[in-house]
């Protein structure tokens, strides 16, 4: 299970890194380079989405459970 969350964040900042190598390339094609920045920020909030519905997903079958703050120790 660890290594899904980990993949997945590998995944996320990895499409983060390529949105921000697209960002500061220079060059003729500026509209390729937006949209190139565009999809690499598209790909990072789906798989941000595609995360968070699978931990939600994982809670819901019983595999991961909430453990919380201890309060009052």
């Amino acid at each position: 299970m660890k290594f899904v969350f980990l993949i997945a964040f590998i995944g996320i900042l990895g499409a983060l890194a390529a949105a921000g190598f697209f960002m500061l390339r220079h060059g003729r094609g500026n509209d390729k380079r937006g949209s190139n920045m565009a999809r690499a920020l598209a790909v990072r909030v789906a798989v941000s989405v595609a995360l968070f519905a699978f931990i939600l997903f994982c809670w819901w079958m019983g595999w991961i459970e909430p453990k919380g703050v201890p309060v009052g120790r």
